[in-house]
């Protein structure tokens, strides 16, 4: 199997060649020889004798990178003075920052900005507290809440160990849906003290996206957040993946020409993700799933299942199919990955039905690597950048916050979750449609643009909105 190289394991190497003809070719030959991807090669300067230049070079994982490292310094004449993980050097000082959006150079500036002008407007609001909306930046702020206990594929690392995942949300909500969202990570796993703390601070905010918070606390905390909140509450790793998982499995049976109706579909991981895939694939008109968590087949019969994998089994397996994972992708149209690396292998998927639809969504590895089951699969999908067919959640969570915002919403309902990934998967046109692009790309701007107004008519339809067609933008102040 081929190696597969990823920016996020690219080194910068500066070394110091001999300022002769053929010397640098020695490089190359030893990077390529390697295994490794050369990319950018920068001068930094030339010595007397010696040229120091910064090298790039993409490799498969840490291991590799150390691999490439050592081949280069055992070239005689060759001399490495310095390594740099380009994945760390992005986020060394933090990603995010916050900027103000006037200028303040005169004292004019300054009593209008802050006292005694601001005054006014607190008082503004004071006397009608929608006013909030307009005079504070409460209409495009998202908090991005989590307590570190499901992070990634890492797990439970902590508040402090899931900041750079958090800043990296808020990275993304500016960059594709013009959304400001700040990283709220909270030293608590208790969840009273979760719900207490974000009901607490959600006055600053227009919505409020819950992130990688293991389950079932996630369930409960955000139905109580909903409850408690006029403000959208928003888990995403439930309702994003399930949003973006919909519109990548509408357009993968266009591609093999099934029904979702008619197609068995097996879920590897019940937790939050699962759950919330399963729940939306049902609304969207799934009939056959069946789902598969470390013990295996979901059933109602199976000792010890809690309420939440109880109500679950009383929604799924038709059949009431018992055993394990591999009983559930025999014969199946659809297997989604939610789990962990290892939990889908060849073998199950040599065993599933003519055409079959492969999502293997654990990141960073997926439950199965692309190229095992190439020719195997009809569609393959994963979670990860460098492979086609990117199931990715901010596909989604832009959007939806962007048109929930718009409208001022005051939750996101079921019908905005369907209208949301209809108008991902509408994005890739019938002639564009192919098994290896299935999903428009995350950089494609009219994904946001298209969810974004999905979702503020379906809020309008659901009656969730509190502005409507022909509301001014602005309220009159003063």
């Amino acid at each position: 199997m081929a190696t597969h190289h990823s920016a996020s394991y690219s080194l910068t190497i500066r070394a110091v060649i001999p300022h002769e003809p053929g010397q640098f070719a020695r490089v190359a030959a030893v990077i390529g020889e390697a295994d490794a991807v050369l990319g950018a090669i920068d001068l930094v300067r030339v010595d007397t004798g010696s040229v120091v230049r910064d090298i790039s070079v993409l490799c498969a994982n840490e291991e590799h990178g150390y691999r490439v490292v050592d081949a280069i310094r055992a070239i005689d004449g060759i001399r490495v003075v310095n390594v740099s993980d380009r994945t760390f050097l992005m986020h060394t000082g933090g990603k995010i920052e916050m900027a103000p959006k006037v200028s303040i150079r005169t004292r004019d500036d300054l009593s209008m900005a802050y006292t005694p002008g601001v005054a006014r407007v607190c008082q503004a609001i004071v006397d009608e507290p929608e006013m909030v909306w307009n005079l504070t930046s409460k209409g495009n702020t998202i908090a991005v809440v989590t307590d570190g206990t499901a992070v990634l594929g890492l797990g439970n690392i902590g508040p402090e160990a899931a900041m750079p995942v958090m800043e990296g949300k808020a990275m993304l909500f500016k960059e594709f849906g013009g959304v400001d969202a700040w990283p709220i990570c909270l030293d608590t796993t208790d969840p009273d003290e979760i719900v207490l703390c974000v009901k607490a601070l959600a006055p600053a905010f227009g919505g409020i996206n819950l992130e990688d918070i293991a389950a079932p606390r996630c369930f409960e905390i955000e139905r109580r957040l909903q409850a408690a909140l006029d403000i959208p509450v928003f888990h995403d790793d439930q309702h994003g993946t399930a949003i973006t998982v919909f519109a990548a499995l509408r357009n993968a049976l266009r591609v093999v020409g099934k029904e979702l109706e008619e197609v068995r579909i097996a879920i590897i991981g019940t937790g939050a993700a699962g759950t919330a895939v399963t729940e939306m694939l049902l609304t969207g008109g799934a009939t056959h799933i069946i789902g598969c968590d470390i013990d295996g087949i979901v059933h109602r019969d199976r000792p010890g299942l809690d309420s939440t994998l109880l109500a679950y089994a009383e929604r799924t397996n038709p059949l009431g199919l018992t055993g394990q994972a591999a009983g559930a992708v025999a014969d199946a149209d659809v297997v989604i990955g939610l789990s962990r690396p290892g939990t889908i292998t060849v073998e199950m998927v040599r065993s599933m039905a003519a055409k079959p639809i492969v999502f293997a969504m654990a990141n960073p590895t997926p439950e199965v690597l692309p190229g095992e089951v190439e020719g195997i699969v009809a569609v393959m999908a994963t979670g990860r950048s460098d492979y086609p067919n990117q199931i990715n959640n901010v596909l989604a969570f832009p959007g939806i916050f962007r048109g929930a915002l718009d409208v001022r919403a005051r939750e996101i309902t079921s019908g905005m979750k369907i209208a949301a990934a209809k108008a991902i998967a509408d994005v890739i046109t019938t002639d564009e449609l192919a098994p290896d692009y299935i999903v428009p790309s995350v950089f494609n701007r009219k994904v946001v643009e298209n969810v974004a107004q999905a979702v503020a008519a379906a809020a309008r339809l659901d009656g969730v909105a509190r502005r409507h067609d022909g509301d001014e933008t602005d309220a009159p102040v003063g």
